[in-house]
């Protein structure tokens, strides 16, 4: 009875909370270096303290994510990097499918390191109130459809294994070890990555004896192989076959082009078909790489040793435990993991491009 009685008194609050509500709320990490003074106050000159939400722990942005779909906001404003969509998007379906409650459109307020989704919905670096207005005012009235992947009971645009992991994790390890020095501002965004790459990923590459060996299996409906214009080639590849098994410096997997920063990795998602693209870089040398950075950057880097596949559900096997990231997040070292597409696709924001802004 106690519970019959508490879901009522809960469903009479949403309603009286979704009366009062507008219809956006902006939700924030609180301890996000980005998310300074200036940035709370020029927000709150878009939106009302009241739907601005600070999350300062795991628990507490759970707790915002169940008030979110109570109040029925129409659309959730996340503000910071790929990392905190991700964490955003996770805790808002999780309660919205408990309470089998239609879950809320998503914007993104490019406000991190990492802005994959927000430079394929063209929010703008440094104009998130900018962005925020626009939308309030009615200006902005594209909607897109993003397919999510699955990683280890998560929803994320992206995940991976390898290099791109590596990477991340010595970033976060340059940005530790210069916090506090003079010369702090050079650990973060691109001269990071830079720096990550010149002092500790490329020459950990150069002196690995080879490459990890890797297994990769389509657990899922048929994949297709693509060739160098993106273009599906040969037969599909039916369930419980092996799509790749040999060296592999990258395993990864997305639905959005983009890894944040403009790093075009995944240039195939378009036209994946509910998809997502799969793409394994195998035993590309590090001076090969290093020589074709401006390609890469660009998504235009092609090479024999470069495969990309569309796939539904993927399952691989490396010989030695790999660095992983979901949503640019890096998640330590594993030796199994499978990359799915999601059920359900989320509804988002699409500003257009970024020189409409």
């Amino acid at each position: 009875m106690l519970q019959t009685v508490s879901a009522q008194h809960q469903a009479r609050l949403g309603d009286a909370l979704a009366a009062q509500s507008p219809g956006v709320a902006v939700l924030l990490n609180a301890h996000a270096k980005s998310v300074n003074a200036d940035v709370r106050r020029a927000l709150s000159h878009v939106v009302p303290d009241e739907h601005l939400y600070f999350s300062t722990s795991h628990e507490e942005a759970s707790a915002i994510a169940e008030e979110v779909v109570v109040r029925r906001y129409r659309t959730v404003f996340t503000g910071g990097g790929d990392g905190t969509f991700v964490g955003w998007v996770n805790r808002i379906l999780e309660s919205a499918e408990r309470r089998s409650a239609r879950p809320p459109r998503f914007g993104v307020l490019a406000l991190g390191t990492g802005n994959a989704v927000a430079e394929m919905v063209g929010a703008t670096p440094r104009r998130h109130a900018q962005d925020l207005a626009r939308f309030v005012r009615g200006e902005v009235g594209s909607v897109r459809r993003l397919d999510l992947l699955t990683c280890e009971g998560r929803r994320t645009p992206f995940a991976g294994a390898g290099i791109d992991a590596a990477v991340l994790n010595d970033y976060v390890w340059l940005k530790r070890r210069l916090a506090g020095t003079p010369i702090a501002r050079l650990a973060v965004g691109l001269s990071g990555y830079g720096l990550a790459i010149a002092l500790r990923s490329a020459p950990r590459k150069v002196l690995e004896r080879r490459p990890t060996y890797c297994e990769i299996v389509n657990v899922g409906r048929p994949a297709w192989r693509l060739d160098a214009s993106g273009q599906r080639i040969g037969r599909p590849i039916a369930h419980g076959e092996l799509l790749y098994a040999g060296p592999a410096i990258l395993a990864a997997a997305s639905t959005v082009p983009y890894y944040g920063l403009g790093l075009r990795v995944f240039p195939y998602t378009a036209n994946a078909g509910g998809m997502m693209q799969l793409r394994v870089a195998t035993t590309i040398g590090v001076p090969t790489l290093l020589m074709n950075l401006a390609s890469i950057w660009a998504g235009s880097f092609t090479h024999e040793g470069l495969l990309d596949f569309h796939a539904d559900r993927v399952a691989l096997r490396f010989e030695r435990p790999t660095p992983l990231q979901i949503g640019g997040d890096a998640e330590g070292l594993r030796d199994e993991v499978t990359f799915g597409m999601a059920a359900n696709p989320v509804e988002l924001v699409d500003f257009g491009p970024r020189a409409a802004a």
